[in-house]
């Protein structure tokens, strides 16, 4: 996974894993065979998380063991469900290889929304580097990719197999081959006749100051933070002047809407007749019950005024609030006592000077479709995003490696903000027009790259991917109901 990009090593791992399924008896022994798999998947993939809890290490970095090794364990479920579903479906040969691919597909699929979701490190990310291998994500989405990638990589397995004749273990491989040459192919033919389009009239300022997280929330601070970031907005550009600034996640750490002197000295970033959009705490205000706070995205003109805005929906469990409030009585990672509240849900926003825009905050961007609204299509996509909590580790670059195959999906270029990277504009084929590296201060301008046609991904979302899974587990039971059948006869 980003930023190491060892993909050959997925042949032995779930070849291997689909051997030692192969010697489980009981469906009991597959699971925990699944889990123990799971487990080193999760915790090598995920240790950037014990970051966050270093940014105030004398409140959280107990709990760093518990944060690291505790979620691999519960998202190790996953796939341990997948390998007891192997076992408990039965074939051997080929069919395995498929039912491994279906089931794991399957459960990636159960833990991008049970408990709220968290579709971190989809195994079709894994291609990222590529920008033709991920163009197939526009037809059946990241977890069509990732069907495909474990079928592939696990054919290895059949090798020596009882009953898998060498002739079709080779003819099983060389269709595995062909099949990744094919999506290669396809992709790189559709990105040979991609154009290099872009708005008019439009050119994005990226601001991206690095303010280190323990330095971002701090009183004393904060106007420093606020003036440097309107400074970076207001430096000259090499090119086109930007029409509208970008600030990142919860850059503005104070309410916009109840401290007028700050919001008008902010309001200084935006350009003549454009806007500086900023994300920023919001509440509800003074006097009214229940009080509320939101981690909220805001426009504002060059006056001040606020022209638009979004609530982030889709709120991260122990960061912004704590499940299970009342029985568990330990802070939250986020700055402030008050947990976030959840906003409406997606929303398209129209700006003054840009095209309609689905905003979305954070994490918010990691959910197969789940980034726009079905039925009033954006012209693109805006992720304001913090990933100072993670340091240089691998996780930013997780994180971009999502908006990539969100872009590709819908069709639909993204822009992404980061408060210390990496900030960057990605065109609707996932291309990188333009980017900002890890902890590099800075502004990146950019022209907005344009939409394209509706893709099938965006049409029909998971479904296709789904059906696909469920005609791969359908194909890897023939083999089973022949053979059955065989039995009866005799």
């Amino acid at each position: 996974m980003p930023p190491v990009y060892l993909v050959f090593l997925l042949i032995p791992a779930f070849a291997g894993l689909l051997w030692m399924l192969g010697g489980s008896r009981t469906w009991r022994a597959a699971f925990g065979v699944g889990w123990w798999f799971g487990l080193g998947h999760f915790a090598t993939g995920l240790y950037w998380i014990a970051n966050a809890l270093l940014v105030q290490p004398e409140k959280f970095a107990w709990l760093i063991p518990f944060a690291v090794i505790g979620l691999a364990a519960v998202m190790a479920v996953f796939p341990a469900l997948a390998a007891a579903m192997v076992r408990a479906l039965g074939p051997r040969g080929i069919g395995g290889v498929l039912v491994l691919a279906a089931a794991w597909t399957a459960t990636e699929w159960l833990r991008s929304w049970i408990f709220t979701g968290f579709p971190w490190n989809l195994m079709g990310t894994a291609w990222v580097f590529s920008d033709a291998m991920i163009q197939s994500t526009a037809l059946f989405g990241t977890f069509g990719l990732g069907l495909m990638t474990v079928a592939i990589v696990a054919m290895p397995a059949i090798l020596g197999e009882t009953g898998v004749s060498t002739r079709r273990a080779a003819a099983a491989l060389c269709s595995a081959f062909v099949v990744l040459l094919a999506v290669w192919g396809g992709g790189a033919a559709r990105l040979a006749d991609a154009p290099d389009a872009f708005v008019p009239d439009v050119t994005l300022r990226l601001v991206q100051p690095n303010i280190p997280q323990k330095l971002k929330w701090n009183r004393d601070l904060r106007d420093r933070n606020l003036a440097e970031q309107v400074a970076l907005s207001l430096r000259k550009p090499a090119g086109n002047a930007p029409t509208h600034v970008i600030w990142a996640e919860t850059a503005a750490t104070f309410f916009l809407g109840h401290d007028e002197a700050r919001r008008n000295f902010l309001a200084k970033a935006a350009p003549p007749g454009g806007l500086v959009i900023v994300g920023a705490p919001r509440r509800t205000p003074p006097g009214e019950k229940p009080y509320r706070v939101w981690n909220s995205l805001q426009a504002l003109d060059g006056s001040g005024r606020m022209v638009g805005g979004y609530d982030k929906f889709h709120l991260v469990p122990f960061g912004e609030y704590i499940p299970f409030r009342p029985w568990l009585s330990i802070p939250k990672l986020t700055a402030g006592r008050q947990d976030f509240s959840p906003g409406d849900g997606l929303s398209t926003l129209a700006l003054p000077g840009l095209p309609p825009v689905s905003p979305l905050i954070c994490y918010e961007v990691i959910f197969p479709g789940e980034v726009v609204r079905r039925d009033d299509r954006p012209a693109w996509m805006l992720n304001l995003t913090n990933d100072a909590w993670y340091g240089i580790s691998s996780g930013p670059y997780q994180h971009l490696a999502a908006a990539r195959m969100r872009a590709v999906e819908e069709g639909l270029p993204l822009v992404r903000v980061a408060n210390t990277g990496i900030s960057a504009v990605i065109d609707a084929y996932g291309r990188t027009v333009g980017e900002l590296g890890l902890e590099q201060p800075g502004v990146l301008d950019a022209p907005l790259p344009a939409a394209i046609e509706p893709t099938l991904y965006s049409r029909y979302g998971n479904v296709v991917g789904l059906a696909i899974t469920l005609l791969v587990l359908a194909a890897s039971q023939t083999g089973r109901v022949r053979r059955r059948k065989r039995q009866l006869r005799r």
